[in-house]
């Protein structure tokens, strides 16, 4: 059992289930929402229990507080989820800012580089990480493959084995990754070993992100049979076919390349989601579709959702604004921004870009020291 708390910042799909999943073990949470997003959790404010279904913990799990009152929630845990879209990150940032504190540690799940977003935004407030004694943190995907199922409810259909963690300031990675190390086991259930681990900064684990890879090409190039199919489409196991893959990897190839421009040897997505557990060793296509958790799994029944409006801006132009600093051409991600945008009427300065993670006009090195927290 887990004799630890924790706050899980959102009320989404993934922090209902991982405050149910950690709260079934034994963990003292507390599920805090923004007031303006309050609509999330009012099904449980009253009750504040969540059933949990699937293959870690099951039952009804009792949390210690639903709330959205944020100061009181930071006064009592000094480690913080906060598991939510990338464009909500922001707004989450400039809420907590005011009550972060030496001894907080904050991590997004995933993070998609937000950590140094984050990082700018507290530096402009007059805030400091590294003087204040508070930690930001993120992982390179979320802990589970899961989904609400009601408004109270949650199942999780497979636990990621390996959960790359990205740390700032890069000196307090190992105290971090022990500290978060009891609460992601690679099965899900208290006492297995660690799924939790480092990179050597938070600019080599937002480089890593699984989504951004595969969920803009797969939903593009099925554009018809998501929107025709209302949500009766299996993502994985019939819109990832080897044409899919073959664009996949050719984008996969550009992101590579980007992080060997930094002095990062990057893993191939492939290599990836065999690595996190989602199903067996080999190309694409045979990790993907060999996967019993991501085969389950219906794609959204329409073009905009986060699989474009979070993985495109904050995900791929990202990376390709990271790309033209480094003179890194990336023109299979550039069109896929492009066609991204277009169909899901994504603005075109929505996003993160190197200005807004403090690394325009840097050299490769120096994007590392700021990304360490060395300057």
């Amino acid at each position: 059992m887990l004799n630890y708390s924790a706050a899980v910042l959102g009320g989404g799909n993934t922090a209902f289930a991982v405050a149910a999943n950690l709260a079934l073990q034994g963990a003292v949470i507390t599920l805090c929402e923004l007031p303006e997003f309050e609509s999330m959790i009012a099904p449980i404010r009253r009750s504040r229990t969540i059933r949990l279904d699937g293959v870690a913990a099951q039952g009804t799990a009792e949390l210690r507080d639903v709330t959205t009152d944020l100061a009181a929630t930071l006064e009592h845990h000094d480690l913080l989820l906060l598991i939510v879209p990338s464009y909500g990150h922001r707004e989450w940032i400039a809420a907590l800012g005011e009550f972060l504190a030496p001894g907080h540690t904050l991590v997004m799940m995933p993070g998609n580089l937000g950590t140094l977003e984050a990082v700018r935004t507290l530096h402009e407030e007059g805030l400091d990480p590294e003087t204040m004694g508070f930690c930001l943190a993120e992982t390179d995907t979320a802990p589970y493959v899961c989904r609400k199922l009601t408004p109270d409810s949650a199942h999780i259909w497979g636990v990621v084995s390996q959960l790359g963690l990205g740390v700032y300031p890069a000196v307090d990675g190992p105290e971090t990754a022990a500290l978060l190390a009891p609460f992601f086991p690679t099965d899900g259930l208290a006492g297995s070993p660690s799924a939790v681990r480092l990179y050597t900064d938070v600019l080599e684990c937002g480089l890593s992100a699984m989504n951004p890879v595969v969920h803009p090409p797969g939903v593009l190039m099925n554009a018809g049979r998501v929107e025709r199919s209302r949500g009766e489409f299996y993502f994985y196991d019939e819109g990832v076919t080897p044409a899919v893959c073959s664009v996949i990897d050719a984008l996969d190839a550009e992101r590579r390349e980007i992080g060997a421009a930094l002095g990062y040897d990057l893993p191939s997505v492939a290599e990836a989601f065999h690595a996190a557990g989602f199903g067996p060793k080999g190309d694409l296509w045979a990790t993907i579709n060999g996967s019993r958790m991501l085969t389950a799994l219906r794609a959204p029944g329409a073009i905009r959702t986060r699989w474009l409006t979070e993985d495109v801006p904050f995900g791929l132009a990202a990376w390709a604004s990271l790309a033209a600093e480094l003179d890194v051409e990336t023109p299979v991600m550039d069109s896929l921004v492009h066609l991204g945008r277009v169909a899901a009427g994504i603005p075109f300065d929505a996003g993160r870009g190197a200005e807004d993670l403090g690394l325009a006009g840097l050299e490769p090195a120096e994007m590392r020291r700021v990304a360490s927290g060395a300057v």
